[in-house]
């Protein structure tokens, strides 16, 4: 079983996918020297500037071509940057890529992915800190994807690639480093959760970066007594209602913890579909924990105010099992 980072998880599949299919290629700024986070390094010196294209700073000239591109046969694999930069081209990915399939009754499609790291990452400020997956969510026609680990990493990203649809790729950048094992190249569904942790007592739904907090405070709350169960949903469209439904019903309690602004963010969703279905089945009323509504700061002690932490996890779960 391989050990691998976050980052070489995703570099080496898209390897394997460009070895596999000579119709997969990428585009975007920085890749000629191997992207701003190293995760295309040695990919231009293998696959050449063809396949590998370093695109000039523009990120909806960018998502431009490659929506033309999907749309005319080939694979695109767009890198943005950051999350915060592809906001310049979301008129290409909301009202081009995602529609194209429907507004020309089903005679094209655009299988596109658009990989956007995202999340707070060492005083990065406001301007480049943003988790915007709950913005793509809202969009009929694009998936959207956040990984937590390795492992999903590269089958998630497998699966995206080999996708007939436009994919939101969302990488949080604090998990670059992050090592895990890796048993196998295999893609990952779409739409199937992952439980992180089995538990009785409350049920913490997440995705991305906040799915290890949730697992600590998962980890601290045993110490006490109280098991909860972490689910990480891998994909937010789809998402797998069954597993959390499931977990809930055993539970009786839900927290849903995500990084991105609590207001309108799509632990909301959850909230409301499971407090809709379960209603009756509930132990305590359904809670959600995100960021508040405000600019990130730069400052690392206002940074860590906005942080969905451990701590304010298992204090939401003390909390819900009191009740």
């Amino acid at each position: 079983m391989a050990v691998m980072t976050y980052a070489d998880a995703a570099k080496t599949t898209l390897a394997e996918e460009m070895r596999r299919d000579p119709l997969v290629w990428c585009l975007g700024e920085d890749l000629g020297r191997g992207g701003v986070f190293g995760q295309y390094k040695g990919l231009p010196e293998e696959f050449g500037p063809q396949r590998i294209s370093d695109a000039p700073i523009s990120e909806a000239a960018i998502l431009g071509a490659a929506v033309g591109a999907a749309m005319t046969g080939t694979r695109p694999v767009v890198e943005m940057r950051f999350a915060d930069f592809a906001l310049c081209a979301v008129d290409e990915l909301v009202n081009q890529a995602a529609k194209a399939r429907y507004m020309f009754g089903g005679q094209t499609k655009v299988p596109l992915v658009v990989r956007e790291p995202m999340g707070m990452w060492r005083s990065s400020a406001a301007q480049h800190s943003q988790s915007l997956e709950s913005w793509y969510t809202h969009i009929p026609g694009l998936v959207v994807v956040c990984p937590a680990t390795p492992h999903d990493n590269r089958g998630l990203l497998k699966t995206a690639i080999r996708s007939d649809d436009p994919v939101v790729y969302m990488e949080h950048k604090n998990l670059w480093a992050l090592e895990g094992e890796v048993p196998d190249g295999d893609p990952i569904p779409f739409g199937v959760a992952r439980i992180a942790r089995a538990g009785t007592d409350v049920t913490i739904v997440s995705w991305s970066a906040t799915v290890h907090a949730a697992t600590e405070a998962a980890e601290s709350l045993a110490s006490e007594g109280i098991e909860a169960e972490v689910i990480d949903l891998r994909t937010l469209w789809p998402w797998d209602k069954r597993a959390v439904f499931a977990s809930v019903e055993k539970t009786g309690r839900l927290i849903v913890a995500h990084e991105s602004v609590q207001v309108g963010g799509f632990g909301a969703e959850v909230a409301a579909t499971v407090a809709d279905a379960l209603f009756g089945k509930l132990k305590a009323p359904v809670k959600r924990l995100g960021s508040p509504r405000v600019p990130i700061a730069y400052a690392p002690p206002l940074e860590d105010m906005l942080r969905v932490t451990p701590a304010k996890i298992a204090e939401m779960a003390r909390t819900l099992v009191q009740q």
